[in-house]
């Protein structure tokens, strides 16, 4: 593992290692059990979106780690005023040890990977969400205590957490469907993998995509960025929600994930929320536990290589 830039670049053994290696960690940080595995090292966390919990994990979770984390938006860097990626990655390569970049295009964190010689994390882009499926998935394991044989159901926008959804799951060895509206499906060359590789389903029928899931996941209908869109949306999502109705016809023990923020009464009721609460919750956490894991394996084997 050099870098995290998607979950497709993954093995199933490499993402159940990064799992194994998160539960290791959070049962350590939970009984006080110091883990400063990266002692010294510093993470620069490059913000060209804002963020609650991608920003305060990554940063707690480098001082757990040892290490340091540094926060640079592109309002106060050189990238805020047009220096190319590859420059800015070959300058910072020289000054870090890793870095964390949560920006719109996919194509930025690439250009980063390429250029510079340091791991590299998205932390999101509008194509994937890698660090925060990582949690789900972790999440799904504490839950249900296996993969094989769940099935996940995700109501909503076709986006990068749907994305990312249907390739860390069907890694892992779980069914997904997705249900969205017509013109708001996930990207094309996932979903044509998706039907490839494992079972998948992709409708516009909720309660299609719904009958006995495991779990149930969903996202707002306007993520950031699109605030422009976010009335014309409420329109076309106003079907997609989960409630408790929609909870009638998945599994009776089916668990309920939403990557937060939450729109209550709009992607999912306040009722179906506060039921599931604790592992909704729980998700959030562990946002640090997986990420902690993934600057492990990427900046401590770095170092080791690097020390050779």
């Amino acid at each position: 593992m050099k870098h995290l830039l998607k979950l497709g670049d993954y093995s199933e053994k490499e993402i159940l290692s990064i799992l194994n290696l998160a539960d290791q960690l959070k049962y350590e940080k939970k009984h006080n059990i110091e883990h400063h595995y990266l002692k010294g090292k510093t993470l620069g966390m490059i913000f060209a979106k804002s963020s609650t919990r991608t920003r305060v994990s990554f940063e707690v979770g480098m001082y757990d780690l040892g290490g340091s984390a540094l926060f640079l938006s592109n309002a106060n860097t050189q990238l805020g005023r047009g220096e190319p990626v590859e420059d800015t990655a070959r300058v910072l390569s020289r000054y870090l040890d890793g870095i964390m970049i949560r920006t719109f295009d996919q194509e930025e964190v690439e250009t980063l990977a390429n250029y510079g010689s340091i791991p590299i994390i998205n932390g999101l882009t509008d194509y994937a969400h890698p660090c925060q499926v990582l949690a789900d998935l972790m999440t799904i394991r504490e839950f249900k205590n296996t993969f094989k044989g769940m099935k996940l159901t995700f109501i909503g926008d076709g986006n990068n957490m749907c994305n990312s959804l249907i390739v860390g799951c069907i890694k892992v060895g779980m069914d997904v469907a997705v249900a969205c509206p017509k013109g708001y499906e996930p990207d094309a060359d996932i979903v044509a993998w998706a039907k490839e590789t494992g079972k998948f389903t992709l409708t516009t029928d909720i309660y299609e995509a719904a009958k006995d899931a495991d779990v149930l996941y969903t996202d707002v209908w306007a993520s950031m960025g699109e605030e422009a869109e976010a009335e014309e949306r409420k329109k076309v999502f106003a079907g997609y929600q989960i409630n408790s109705s929609l909870m009638a016809v998945a599994k009776p023990d089916a668990m309920v994930l939403h990557c937060l923020p939450a729109h209550r009464e709009e992607e999912i009721t306040a009722e179906v929320f506060e039921a599931h609460s604790e592992e909704i919750f729980e998700e959030a956490e562990n946002r640090l536990h997986a990420q902690k894991a993934v600057l492990v394996k990427l900046m401590k084997e770095q170092y080791q290589e690097n020390s050779k």
